[in-house]
């Protein structure tokens, strides 16, 4: 068995009402991260990460992910200082180009997707370093602007990005990338590959996304997942077939999961699908558990 953190995703259509009681609940079954999504319409991703990290004590949140055209990098940075703050070491902060239909519905288009999320994360991450930021780019304008409460630890930022140019720009201004759900261990180790090429270090790491549902019935797993892989083949131009996705049994999801981190993934987030997705993620956790090597 590899090691892994191994998180679990606040899905979009889940009401924010319970992310709080959900947040306590995966702390407590033994999961390493909860991962919140920001999707134009459905939830804020900045709040629904305080709320998570305000209701528990030890599990990490991540925040997956903030479009950089809807998010001024200097407000993004104080949300994310102010997080940082109030839990230290909790925070992973998304960011990424946003669903271009969706950015052009707000307005907030830009000319260059490429410059766009290059300059947020630069101009992100040098403000949590508690810098003094000029900045006059492409698309991001800031003029001599420094939080007051920086981070003592600025945490991690990484790319959520599906192209092979978006990959290589998470390489050369972030601290990891962030892979949708669909992608399986050769993506990330393309993902990993065009990171390289962008200039990333050792310390880079790659966050899978993964669809998964936990089943004793394999059919029943590859069932619950049906419809979200052929709307999500469609969105990446792959069919079905072609996409990974963490199902069957615990012992076969537990199997994927390891799949998914000998490629070089060291987190894995899973969109659980299907009745009770903690009672599924408890049963993976039992699994990779019993699969440890003794002695």
């Amino acid at each position: 068995m590899t090691n892994v953190r191994l998180g679990v995703m606040y899905d979009r259509d889940w009401d924010p009402a319970g992310l709080a009681g959900f947040a306590r609940q995966a702390e407590e079954t033994g999961l390493d991260d909860l991962w919140v999504v920001e999707d134009l319409g459905w939830n804020g991703g900045v709040s629904a990460a305080a709320i998570a990290l305000g209701a528990t004590t030890r599990l990490r949140v991540g925040i997956g992910i903030a479009p950089a055209p809807l998010r001024s990098p200097a407000l993004l940075a104080m949300e994310l200082a102010t997080l940082e703050r109030a839990f230290p070491g909790r925070l992973v902060a998304g960011i990424g180009h946003g669903a271009s239909n969706w950015m052009a519905q707000v307005g907030v288009a830009p000319r260059s997707p490429l410059a766009m999320l290059e300059e947020t994360i630069t101009a992100v991450r040098a403000l949590l370093r508690g810098e003094k930021v000029e900045l006059d780019g492409r698309e991001v304008r800031l003029d001599g602007v420094r939080l007051v409460h920086p981070p003592h630890k600025v945490p991690p930022i990484v790319a959520g990005v599906v192209q092979p140019r978006s990959l290589e720009l998470a390489g050369r201004v972030a601290d990891g990338t962030l892979l949708a759900e669909g992608h399986g261990p050769d993506d990330v180790r393309t993902a990993r590959e065009l990171a390289r090429k962008g200039g990333a270090g050792d310390g880079f790491g790659v966050v899978a996304y993964a669809a998964g549902a936990v089943d004793d019935d394999p059919g029943r797993a590859a069932g619950a997942l049906r419809e979200f892989l052929a709307g999500q083949g469609s969105w990446l131009g792959k069919t079905a077939d072609e996409l990974f996705s963490v199902s069957g049994t615990a012992a076969q999801a537990a199997a994927r999961v390891d799949e998914l981190v000998a490629a070089g993934a060291e987190t894995v987030v899973l969109r659980v699908f299907g009745p009770e997705p903690l009672r599924q993620m408890a049963a993976l956790l039992a699994a990779r558990a019993k699969a440890a090597p003794t002695g």
